[in-house]
């Protein structure tokens, strides 16, 4: 299932991913530093959306009060709470 979410307080303005037989598949980025999202996006690819979840929350970024990885985490909740 596809999922697209928009993201809050960060420098990434949008975020998609798959979920597949129970997976995180292909996490995109859209702003932002590409190099980290692909980094994040392989990271997480491959975990259940609570295992991956649960490992990104509360990340921050600087003086921001969330990240990329927070919001993924976001992202992921929000998707398994409208499964």
């Amino acid at each position: 299932m596809h999922y697209s979410f928009h993201t809050k307080g960060i420098c990434a303005t949008k975020l998609e991913f798959d979920v597949e037989d129970g997976v995180v598949k292909n996490v995109s980025f859209f702003g932002g530093c590409d190099g980290n999202h692909k980094g994040l996006a392989a990271l997480a690819e491959g975990m259940t959306p609570d295992e991956a979840a649960k490992k990104l929350k509360g990340i921050t970024c600087g003086t921001k009060k969330s990240s990329c990885p927070d919001q993924l985490s976001v992202a992921l909740e929000e998707f398994m709470k409208n499964q």
